[in-house]
């Protein structure tokens, strides 16, 4: 299989953390900052997680790069970065709802969506009992077994996923943006975390995903489940995912959910 070294350094560290996650969640919460807003957390358990991830992978690839949500990014020489999320979904986490992950991906190139391409990804959810895994021309997995995506359907006949940024400026821009498409598609989904979206269009539990504001570690690992799965992953006027959006499906689906974005102003 195509980078399955660093495949399975993914996978395990994910593994590790996320039940490193799962024990301190039992243990109980504590909020340790917000961010970009009031309602944009970050506990403890986030720092004591991606503490851990940071910790192995320097000891398993020394020369590699780093980007985490919380410690921030540190350069390399092997032309490879770790872009982690230690837990995605952190108010999930807060409120001990199932849908929270860690998330790690290695890329080549700058740790930008823009530029760069991913190697190998896994996203770890304990709570679900579900590990999704991909790896560049080696597909896509959910606990070992083949990640299919939904035949396209038009767009009116599609479960959609999105989510709603934390900063309220953005989200007003959201909510004006969902309550039309409401009338367009089958139903929208809001479950609370970037990277189990994308990996259920991955493996067929939703027919396409859109967000706005997504940071490089939300998407990393879940692009690649989608890409590796058959789908397309693009911005809303790029072909590459941005901050601005990120839009994931098979490519039918994905160019008319694009085309309506478009229209109602995204």
């Amino acid at each position: 299989m195509p980078h399955d070294d660093l495949l399975q350094i993914a996978r395990s560290v994910a593994e590790e953390a996320a039940a490193l996650a799962d024990r301190l969640r039992r243990e109980g919460v504590e909020v340790a900052a917000t961010k970009s807003s009031p309602i944009d957390i970050v506990t403890a358990a986030d720092r004591a997680t991606e503490d851990l991830i940071r910790a192995r992978l320097t000891d398993l690839r020394p020369d590699d790069g780093f980007l985490g949500e919380e410690s921030g990014g540190a350069s390399g020489s092997s032309g490879l970065t770790w872009v982690v999320d230690p837990i995605d979904g952190t108010v999930n986490y807060l409120y001990d709802l199932p849908n929270w992950s860690v998330s790690i991906a290695v890329v080549e190139g700058d740790p930008d969506p823009a530029t760069w391409t991913a190697l190998a990804g896994a996203v770890a959810a304990p709570r679900l009992g579900e590990v999704y895994t991909a790896s560049a021309g080696g597909g896509a997995f959910a606990n070992g077994s083949p990640m299919r995506m939904r035949p396209p359907v038009p767009l009116d006949r599609a479960l959609v996923a999105t989510g709603f940024h934390y900063t309220q400026e953005i989200r007003r821009v959201q909510a004006r943006v969902a309550q039309p498409l409401l009338a367009r598609v089958r139903d929208l989904r809001r479950a609370g975390g970037a990277a189990i979206d994308l990996a259920y269009v991955a493996g067929g539990r939703i027919d396409a995903y859109f967000e706005q504001g997504l940071s490089p570690w939300d998407q990393a690992a879940g692009a690649l489940l989608v890409q590796e799965a058959g789908g397309t992953v693009r911005g809303l006027d790029e072909e590459r995912p941005s901050r601005r959006m990120t839009i994931a499906g098979s490519a039918p689906v994905v160019a008319e959910l694009r085309e309506a974005l478009l229209e109602l102003g995204a």
